[in-house]
């Protein structure tokens, strides 16, 4: 049994050194996670203290690999948004926000095959539990609602038409 000694401090546990992950191998482990845009895989890689061209070189290389797919993330983020009850327009102005382009945007809204009216009907009807009644006030505050959801107003009016019953 080792002795207590006071002259001798005690050994600290060895920790491994870790290697300097690379950019590309950060961005790696990002992608790893969950898609990411390119501008928001570069802002990620920037704010973890990479310079800027080297996030964007790594960013490159990794598009080129086939990890990084702004039109991939672009599905995925229509698919997600869509089931967390969000509209077309609120959408289509998040995947702006994304860097990603016009044609890219269409092209993931046009993967979804539903109805943008039941979607809005069933944004409401899990908003307001069922059927709304004839109330004016009531009425407007499930069209407001779906308004900042990103609904426009045809849709609002199909989601409304269907909840009352008509």
């Amino acid at each position: 049994m080792p002795e207590n000694r006071p002259d001798v401090a005690p050994k600290a546990p060895r920790k491994r050194k870790s290697k300097e992950l690379t950019p590309t191998q950060r961005a790696l482990a990002l992608l790893v996670r969950r898609e990411h845009s390119s501008r928001e895989l570069t802002r990620k890689l920037a704010a973890r203290g990479i310079e800027a061209a080297d996030a964007q070189a790594a960013v490159q290389r990794l598009t080129g690999d086939g990890w990084q797919s702004d039109a991939r993330f672009a599905e995925m983020l229509v698919r997600t948004r869509i089931s967390q009850g969000y509209g077309p327009q609120r959408i289509r102005a998040e995947l702006g926000m994304h860097g990603i382009d016009r044609e890219s945007v269409e092209t993931a809204m046009e993967s979804f095959e539903g109805d943008w009216a039941q979607v809005a009907a069933g944004v409401l009807a899990r908003r307001f539990g069922g059927r709304l009644v004839n109330d004016r006030m009531q009425q407007r505050k499930a069209a407001e609602f779906l308004y900042r959801r990103g609904f426009d107003g045809d849709l609002v009016r199909a989601a409304l038409r269907e909840s009352v019953g008509d």
